[in-house]
């Protein structure tokens, strides 16, 4: 007597359905740069300067590269502490998005995730620099996304209109 399968198959899935998988998540470039090593005279905590900023490059169709740089300056006075740059990129699969979809995936969801990694890299290259943790702070790159979408209306209100030629 054979047996006969009585489990229904589950069901196929929706190639129209949204996706957004990473792929890969990577450092991209890095430098860390102590020039006194951890030997400063510095009269308690410096002063750090943070810029992050993100970029988005399509790699292959559907496959996008999202990028979060990150310029850390931590300068006792007028002495450089310590210098930090890093690049924390990720391999995003993005795909049966519209448009305004794919720009909050590109410019919001990815940048988040790829921080908590950023955030690692960072702590880690200060303490082997010889120097206590720094801790990136929260962002809110939903604040930057809003911000770039409005001063990108604000170009096309300003900007003069096509000239057409006959």
């Amino acid at each position: 007597m054979t047996e006969q399968n009585t489990q229904t198959p589950p069901p196929a899935t929706d190639q129209n359905a949204p996706v957004v998988n990473p792929q890969a998540v990577y450092i991209k470039d890095c430098s860390f740069e102590a020039p006194n090593g951890p030997f400063v005279n510095a009269q308690g905590n410096p002063q750090v300067n943070l810029n992050i900023s993100t970029r988005a490059t399509a790699l292959a169709q559907d496959l996008h590269e999202i990028v979060v740089q990150v310029n850390l300056e931590a300068k006792a006075g007028d002495k450089v502490v310590w210098l930090l740059e890093l690049q924390q990129a990720g391999a995003f699969l993005i795909r049966n998005l519209s448009a305004a979809d794919l720009a909050q995936v590109v410019s919001i969801v990815a940048p988040n995730y790829l921080m908590s990694f950023a955030r690692a890299t960072v702590s880690e290259l200060v303490v082997k620099g010889g120097f206590p943790p720094f801790l990136l702070p929260l962002v809110t790159f939903e604040a930057l996304h809003a911000r770039a979408q409005q001063q990108a209306a604000q170009q096309a209100a300003t900007a003069p209109p096509a000239s057409s030629v006959n």
